[in-house]
């Protein structure tokens, strides 16, 4: 009976993530398509002709029969832990997004904060994976990459608090509700600006060009992940994009709409909506250059989080003040 229940219990969880990491699977072989376009190349074509659909499995193979080594003197509990760490709690925060069931799987009145709050305990492991490694271009990446996940943050959760207050409610399910009639994005200009922020803190939160400081490979070799091979590079793999899709599905929620559509309301909007955030994001990969940390830190601090304050209380004197509905 017990085990009855389990399965019960457990059956949408896996069938969640199964689905979730075949849509991340093919998010990578995205990536190099529009690559390869983009550079006037094919891209994948030899595993799965004409158009290398077996590519991601043959990837996956490839890193789970590599050896899996480890750094003479690194700390081999947090080596290990990080990679394990990071990859659970990008999965975790798709407990929230009700972008496969027509609920989500943890229905809270707070699930945007509680979200954002899970989504921020992946620079633990990253940061963990880095000073274990005993690297020190490990290292330099890690102090990058806490730096700039923490100053993009206080962006990235003012730009979801514009809407947030124009709506009266932090619950995905109401955030959804209201934009039956007009998306948030399309709002005269607070809604412009907030996805915009959004949009710039979200690259540099996926660390995306051009935000990728942690991982600049003429710099830092690798990054975070130089010392780790076979499976445990594999989950920081797809832990990278499983946090990308989780962004582009959150922009989709917030911003786009989520499941509703000008002719048809479904679930599977949410997915296209999130699968076109994502495409854009890698057309600004293979369009512009890697800015200086420095840059990266100063855009953020002097121009970026002032932007967003003043969006904060144009939004606050809209809904309390002017009376917004």
């Amino acid at each position: 009976m017990m085990f009855v229940e389990f399965l019960n219990f457990s059956k949408p969880i896996f069938q969640s993530i199964g689905i979730l990491v075949l849509i991340v699977a093919y998010l990578t072989w995205l990536e190099r398509k529009v690559a390869a376009r983009m550079q006037s190349r094919i891209g994948p074509y030899f595993v799965g002709k004409p158009h290398g659909w077996l590519q991601p499995l043959a990837d996956a193979l490839k890193l789970m029969s590599k050896d899996d080594a480890k750094p003479k003197n690194s700390d081999s509990l947090l080596f290990s832990l990080g990679p394990m760490w990071v990859i659970v709690v990008s999965l975790s925060s798709f407990a929230l997004l009700p972008f496969y069931f027509d609920h989500p799987m943890i229905d809270a009145d707070l699930s945007l904060m509680l979200f954002l709050a899970i989504s921020s305990l992946i620079i633990v492991g990253i940061f963990i994976s880095g000073w274990s490694s005993n690297n020190k271009y490990a290292l330099i990446s890690v102090i990058r990459t806490t730096a700039q996940i923490i100053s993009y943050e206080i962006p990235l959760v003012i730009s979801l608090l514009i809407p947030c207050i124009l709506i009266g409610s932090l619950n995905f399910g109401d955030l959804i509700s209201s934009q039956k009639n007009t998306w948030i994005v399309f709002y005269p200009g607070l809604g412009q600006i907030s996805f915009i922020i959004f949009f710039v803190s979200a690259l540099a939160e996926g660390n995306r060009i051009p935000f990728d400081l942690p991982e600049a490979e003429s710099e830092l070799v690798s990054g975070y992940t130089t010392e780790y091979s076979g499976i445990k590079f594999a989950l920081f793999y797809l832990a990278e994009y499983v946090h990308l899709f989780a962004i582009s599905v959150l922009a989709s929620i917030v911003f786009l709409g989520g499941p509703n559509g000008p002719f048809v309301n479904s679930n599977i909007l949410i997915v296209i909506k999130a699968l076109l955030f994502f495409t854009f994001i890698l057309f600004i990969r293979w369009s512009f250059f890697r800015i200086r940390i420095d840059q990266l830190l100063r855009f953020n601090w002097i121009k970026l989080i002032p932007i967003s304050f003043v969006a904060l209380l144009a939004a606050c004197f809209t809904r309390y003040i002017v009376g917004f509905n």
